[in-house]
């Protein structure tokens, strides 16, 4: 079977004829036979290193260019990948999208799994899966050899896609860690400490006086991340004076901060659950002749794109989510058709950034 693609490209073996260079063509410049550069293009291993470059020097030379159809007959890969962003079916599917792409964090998510994808020639198919039809549709695809796995990145803690892909034995990763029950391999944050980060800083800062904005009650990462705020604070004898619950947007922080300063106007120190949500808090803030960080400082979660976009610009803790969606690309594509169950969750470490807010 010839792998090659005949698009009429011009040099190589084929220089002259109209046609592009083969597998022939290549084994002849190699000096290997045909099977041998068919095992190298597909990515067999058990192929001598030193045959392996021998053949990459032909298919350079050559011009040769794999026929991805063809390949994936060879391979049993579609050299694909799902990037699923995925609900628990609260939003009407427009809105969800819009509410998704709308937030820092997604992009970077997307940022990181294309360029761990794109050394190993696999590309990402992006999808969205908000309703029970997007997820039955997406188990089908798996299922079909339309793509050889799925990065999950839910945005809610009772979303029934991880346990669905779970229970049909199709391969998944999950960015943060899955339900009790569900057997899927995950990589996360070590939240609570990320938490204990920002309270110490806000401490070492003189702060004395210190609330919480933090994100919805069901989703753990933000429980963790309050909770390692409050176990800090409560351990240097000072609990945060409230937390405040918003909804991880801008508008979210405005409104709780807004209930923050009505209730305790002498505050003098903010943590917020995430970048945006802190961004929100500045804007009332600054709107309330608040000045940052002199008269209240501020730390936010991520060390998104909201961070320096905000005025002043945020201190924050970081969460390194292209290191975590690279290690997501590595989990699945490592751990195509192996059997058994999946390990512990790989879990990052978050570090402080500090910049102009606190």
């Amino acid at each position: 079977m010839d792998t090659g693609r005949r698009t009429g490209a011009s040099g190589g073996a084929a220089a002259g004829t109209g046609a592009a260079p083969t597998l022939e063509d290549v084994a002849r410049a190699a000096g290997v036979s045909r099977a041998t550069v068919s095992r190298v293009v597909n990515g067999i291993r058990n192929v001598d290193p030193a045959i392996r470059q021998a053949v990459q020097r032909a298919v350079d030379a050559t011009g040769y260019v794999p026929n991805r159809a063809a390949r994936s007959l060879v391979t049993r890969r579609a050299g694909a990948v799902a990037l699923v962003v995925s609900g628990a079916g609260t939003d009407a599917p427009d809105a969800f999208a819009a509410r998704v792409f709308q937030d820092p964090f997604f992009g970077r998510v997307v940022g990181g799994v294309v360029r761990a994808l794109r050394p190993r020639g696999v590309h990402p198919v992006l999808m969205c899966a908000e309703t029970d039809a997007d997820r039955a549709q997406l188990a089908t695809y798996l299922a079909q050899g339309g793509a050889d796995g799925a990065l999950l990145v839910s945005t809610h803690p009772h979303d029934p896609l991880p346990g669905l892909l779970a229970r049909a034995g199709l391969p998944a990763v999950l960015f943060a860690r899955p339900e009790p029950g569900v057997p899927l391999p995950s990589v996360d944050l070590r939240h609570r400490d990320g938490g204990a980060l920002a309270a110490g800083h806000l401490l070492a800062g003189g702060r004395r006086r210190i609330a919480v904005i933090a994100g919805p009650g069901d989703v753990p990462a933000s429980r963790e991340r309050v909770a390692g705020c409050a176990d800090a604070l409560g351990e240097a004898g000072r609990p945060p004076l409230a937390v405040a619950e918003a909804d991880f947007t801008v508008e979210g922080g405005e409104a709780a901060m807004l209930r923050l300063l009505a209730e305790h106007p002498d505050l003098d120190g903010v943590f917020a659950a995430n970048d945006l949500m802190a961004q929100g808090a500045c804007l009332v803030l600054r709107e309330h002749g608040r000045r940052i960080p002199d008269d209240v400082a501020v730390v936010g979660f991520d060390d998104s794109s909201a961070a320096t976009a905000c005025r002043p610009r945020l201190t924050t803790v970081r969460q390194p989510v292209e290191d975590m969606a690279a290690e997501m690309v590595r989990l699945l594509l490592d751990g195509i058709g192996a059997a058994g169950a999946p390990g512990a969750p790989v879990l990052f470490e978050p570090q402080l950034i500090v910049r102009d807010s606190a």
